[in-house]
């Protein structure tokens, strides 16, 4: 069994069984949306050719010797905007990538579970946090990376919270607080001044974006 890493997950390889993704790294940290695999996943033969099967018209990672397609589908990432007396929860990030930098509670979605679940979940474990979701805030394509943001607005339902084993602090932020030189990601900064303007107006649509990465020459 080997290990490899590159800029967006980390992957256990085994000929056995072809390869499983071990974890996902989130958000603009590079261009690629999946490894190719090495071995086949049903038959564990190593003869993957990247082509367009009948009857599709993109290209797939096809195992020459058994036919088996490997599909790979966009990620999506669920979390929250949790609210408490106009200020904003942050948590501050303990791991990879933009260690130290400040988000919103968010992460990949788990099998079997809903997406209000999930920005339940993930509240919980990286912010120690209760809330009540209010409604889908901003979902947000990342199509470079293959990867949606959706953000849900949400009030804290007590000041009873604690940073996870993924943060290291989760606090309060009023408005004129909110470090944006120190934000993770460009969809916590959007999603974020969506919210800053929307406050001021008192409506609060759910926003569809796109963010294209900067290495495209595309504005994000």
């Amino acid at each position: 069994m080997r290990l490899y890493q590159n800029r967006t997950m980390l992957v256990v390889c085994c000929p056995a069984i072809g390869y499983f993704f071990h974890a996902h790294v989130p958000e603009e940290t590079a261009l690629m949306s999946h490894i190719e695999p090495r071995f086949c996943s049903q038959c564990g033969s190593d003869q993957i050719v990247n082509r367009i099967p009948d009857g599709d018209d993109h290209l797939r990672d096809v195992c020459g010797a058994c036919g088996h397609i490997h599909y790979f589908n966009p990620k999506i990432v669920v979390g929250a905007l949790p609210i408490w007396e106009e200020k904003i929860l942050l948590c501050k990030r303990a791991i990879e990538p933009r260690y130290g930098k400040w988000t919103l509670p968010a992460g990949f979605m788990e099998e079997q579970e809903t997406l209000e679940e999930g920005a339940l979940r993930e509240t919980l474990e990286e912010a120690g946090a209760r809330i009540v979701l209010t409604g889908l805030y901003t979902v947000i394509s990342l199509p470079d990376i293959s990867q949606v943001y959706m953000l849900y607005r949400a009030n804290l339902s007590d000041l009873d919270f604690a940073p996870g084993r993924e943060s290291l602090q989760a606090r309060l932020f009023a408005a004129d607080e909110i470090p944006w030189d120190e934000l993770a990601f460009r969809t916590i900064s959007l999603t974020l001044k969506h919210y800053l303007a929307d406050c001021a107006s008192g409506a609060f649509p759910v926003r569809n974006e796109i963010l294209r990465h900067p290495a495209r020459g595309v504005a994000g």
